[in-house]
């Protein structure tokens, strides 16, 4: 019979984390977290108050979700995940007995906890967000892959990523800590499979050109095709009420903000009333429902989505999906089977004319057989499998050589790494005569 192990995970501080939860990255760790609980081993949740997902131990530092702040100026924000991380790791070193901390902090995470090791086991982070490129430098967004670079040197800090294509563009320095790819996955359980579809196309996401709204809308219009829009605009803008009074204030405030100018320009222009639609932002049984009416769900993004979890949504919920061929979106559609794959604008269109060649049952199969949240907590039990038998082979490696070279003990590097070597649980009494030694 497997190992049961004892599992830290630190979840982002934004939101919190319940069954249901819509929200992209809160979704997988909840069914992991949730999973991992009822397969019979020991997990705490570092989340925020408010989280109700069933653990072993929760743990909150912040008394509610800190998504208000989210897009506020970096030296605003950056004390919330810092206070977030450092509370996880000050709890994890005192209990001093974890086999493994599984990080979803993006950035800050795996940078905290680089030269903190020692006291703390083998470290997994989980890569949800994109390395830069050539495009989005030129763009004047900092190279993130710099930073990335500097892992290189590091022991016991592992990395995976949500798809091939995310990794296919990491630097060098962080290859021999990648670890492999683990998709994320949906509980099919919440979702309602229908194969009576109603005429309409649906695209959900956070309006921006990334995504790709502008383009949708234009096919739409172009092919007298029935469109619903959903997403936030910004940071605010959340109801089609709001967002139509901003777009006829001509002094308003978002005028600054890349995606309500985007909506304006590219967005706007087309929308049609019961024809081409935006919705605002939608969750629950509502979203439920538009997935699953949905006669194909579309996604001509314009940049290296790593996942896009919002495919998963659709596919789960029996609807076929017509996108372009960028990011991750290869690796869940297969060409003609569940979806179709669009080079180019011209196929974009022809392929939306073509969604009843797709059967909806396939769709729903393929996220079975492939993305479902129990295939996923199995994959991510594998990498915590190997990395804390990696940890292990290393602890018991150093600790012989340790012992064969006593004079070591007043070596400053000997007595700093001693209590990361040590067996866990490690006692004071144990430690002190190691160093007495």
């Amino acid at each position: 019979m497997p190992k049961k192990l004892k599992i830290a995970i630190i979840a982002p501080p934004w939101l919190s984390l319940y069954p249901g939860c819509y929200y992209g990255i809160e979704n997988v760790v909840h069914h992991l977290a949730t999973n991992l609980t009822t397969e019979g081993h020991h997990v705490e949740l570092f989340s925020v108050s408010g989280t109700t997902t069933k653990v072993s131990k929760l743990h909150w530092y912040h008394k509610e979700d800190q998504y208000q702040h989210i897009h506020r100026p970096w030296y605003e924000v950056v004390t919330i995940i810092v206070s977030h991380v450092l509370y996880a790791l000050n709890v994890i070193r005192e209990e001093g007995d974890f086999d493994i901390i599984h990080d979803h902090n993006s950035f800050m995470g795996p940078a905290m906890m680089a030269y903190a090791q020692t006291g703390l086991p083998p470290i997994l982070h989980t890569l949800h967000e994109p390395f830069t490129d050539k495009r989005t430098i030129a763009s004047g967004i900092p190279d993130n892959k710099l930073m990335f670079e500097q892992f290189k040197k590091l022991r016991h800090l592992y990395f995976n990523g949500v798809s091939k294509s995310q990794l296919s563009a990491a630097p060098d320095g962080l290859r021999p800590h990648i670890k492999g790819v683990v998709y994320n996955g949906v509980n099919l359980d919440e979702y309602t499979y229908s194969a009576d579809k109603e005429d309409y196309f649906l695209i959900v996401a956070r309006i921006s050109a990334n995504k790709g709204q502008g383009t949708a809308a234009r096919a739409a219009n172009e092919l007298g095709a029935r469109l619903k829009m959903a997403g936030t605009v910004g940071a605010q803008i959340a109801t089609p009420e709001r967002l139509m009074e901003e777009l006829s204030n001509p002094n308003t405030q978002f005028m600054n903000d890349p995606d309500f100018r985007y909506f304006k320009e590219e967005i706007a222009p087309y929308l049609v009333k019961d024809r081409i639609e935006y919705l605002g932002t939608v969750s629950g049984r509502q979203k439920q429902k538009l997935f699953e009416k949905a006669k194909a769900f579309v996604f001509p993004i314009d940049w290296e989505e790593p996942f896009g979890m919002a495919v998963i949504d659709a596919l789960a919920s029996g609807t076929p999906v017509v996108g372009y061929n960028r990011g991750a979106l290869p690796e869940i559609i297969e060409h003609g089977v569940n979806g179709f794959i669009a080079k180019n604008y011209a196929e974009f269109k022809q392929y939306m004319n073509r969604v009843d060649e797709i059967d909806p049952a396939v769709c729903r199969e393929s996220v079975k057989q492939r993305f479902s949240t129990e295939i996923l907590t199995q994959n991510y039990m594998k990498l915590y499998t190997d990395i804390i038998k990696r940890y292990g082979k290393f602890r018991a490696k150093n600790l012989v050589k340790l012992n064969l070279n006593p004079r070591l003990s007043h070596n400053y590097h000997y007595r700093r790494a001693l209590p990361e070597l040590m067996p866990r649980p490690a006692s004071k009494h144990y430690i002190q005569k190691r160093l007495s030694l």
